[in-house]
């Protein structure tokens, strides 16, 4: 049984005194008696003026009298000037209310368009079911029962257009968009940073406001992770069309930019200016590297697992064999992440960091010992032969835990799995 019921009439013009089919009072009285015990959202979306689209007249009225008023009043009616808008307007109110499967009725001949919209703006979380509206339109009996089965190129980038102008002109949450930086990087050289949560435009509480990291087990879609992208390579001075994130797998795998892509890597080397790398970070340490001397940086992704398998010297390695860094060159930054205060693991994985330096462990009799990523990252990157000077990791912001400042950064041990991402950033400049 849905949990949501949305009917849409956006390119309808309804007038319930003069032509309002019967067909479509009996849809709305269908989905009152059938869904209104168990759905917890009955919404009509319709448009809330006249403009021409793809060749048409949209021309939406919805006026009641005596035959809809009444019916109406069990639906919530969503009215906006553009389909994106109605969409977004709708999927919050459907987050709002934790909600995940929803039916969709709407004229066949729409159908395509509406998928198009819904998989540009909704992740794997939610589940659709299609259910035609069996209305005529005026004065067209045979535009009904045609279905358009295909979306061309250009109309997708129109569908995606549209989104992302009406994205762009949301204001940003939780206050403004806030960098992290490090002295020890050069900024005549690079443009790097670190994010925090405030600035974007993610509204999910978990994800608010500047989640920069979308997958199908979360709220956030590609195109909302796009615009907050968008908005950070605006505040930095990058360029949001060279950009590339690590692909995490909590291992110890570094690509060199220019060489061929791998499947998965938790850390990124190069020496192409222009290029944005970043690493993410919701817990785990997103580091930056940097030689200016050589005019060469990295970043790399180190949770728990990846700290152990060395991807921090892994990413050092590859600055030095790819690019003749020197280590009394390179600079590391790292960024924030969860503290000893927070993070614990399973003795048996705690007694790895142990046998490192028992400095690394909290508590280690206790059966779920407190664990120090960055001490255990500094430690192997002092033993990598990193002067100890050159590492950063007591900067007041940056050696904030994430789990214990909510108002500043994503947590995944706090928020568990629908959690934001935060992320650490460098380029070389052109």
């Amino acid at each position: 049984m849905a949990e949501a019921v949305l009917i849409d009439l956006f390119y309808l013009k309804l007038n319930s005194q003069k032509n309002c089919p019967q067909t479509l009072l009996k849809t709305l009285n269908a989905v009152q008696h059938h869904h209104a015990a168990k759905a917890k959202f009955l919404c009509i979306k319709c448009c809330s003026n006249s403009y021409e689209r793809h060749g048409e007249q949209d021309n939406c009225e919805l006026e009641t009298s005596n035959g809809l008023s009444a019916l109406l009043e069990e639906f919530e009616i969503v009215s906006c000037p553009s389909m994106a808008a109605s969409l977004y307007t709708i999927k919050q109110k459907i987050d709002e209310r934790n909600l995940s499967s929803i039916k969709v009725i709407v004229p066949r001949h729409r159908k395509t368009l509406m998928k198009a919209f819904i998989d540009q703006l909704f992740t794997d979380v939610y589940n659709f079911e299609f259910e035609d509206l069996q209305v005529t339109f005026w004065g067209d009996s045979l535009k009904q029962s045609i279905e358009i089965n295909i979306i061309t190129a250009e109309e997708l980038r129109e569908i995606q257009n549209e989104i992302e102008t009406y994205l762009r002109s949301l204001p940003a949450l939780k206050g403004e968009l806030t960098l992290l930086t490090s002295p020890l990087i050069p900024a005549d050289i690079f443009i790097h940073g670190f994010t925090t949560r405030t600035g974007g435009i993610s509204y999910i509480p978990t994800l608010s406001s500047f989640n920069l990291f979308s997958s199908s087990r979360r709220r956030d879609p590609k195109a909302v992770v796009q615009e907050n992208l968008r908005r950070l390579a605006g505040a930095a001075g990058f360029n949001v069309q060279k950009f590339y994130r690590v692909k995490t797998d909590h291992s110890n795998n570094i690509w060199i930019m220019g060489r061929k892509e791998p499947d998965s890597y938790d850390g990124i080397a190069t020496n192409q200016r222009g290029v944005t790398i970043a690493a993410l970070g919701a817990d785990c340490i997103p580091i930056v590297f940097a030689d200016p001397v050589k005019k060469a940086c990295g970043v790399a992704h180190a949770g728990w697992k990846g700290t152990l398998l060395g991807v921090a010297m892994a990413t050092v390695n590859a600055m030095i064999a790819e690019y003749g860094c020197s280590l009394e060159d390179i600079v590391v930054v790292l960024g924030p992440s969860v503290g000893p205060c927070c993070f614990t693991l399973p003795k048996e994985s705690a007694k790895a960091f142990h046998s490192l330096h028992p400095a690394c462990v909290q508590l280690f009799d206790s059966p779920n010992p407190y664990i120090d990523i960055r001490k255990a990252t500094r430690i192997l990157l002092e033993r990598g032969g990193i002067l100890p000077q050159n590492i950063q990791d007591k900067n007041q912001d940056l050696n904030l835990c994430t789990s214990c400042h909510p108002d500043k950064f994503f947590s995944h041990v706090r928020d568990g799995l629908n959690f934001g991402t935060q992320i650490g950033f460098i380029s070389i400049r052109e």
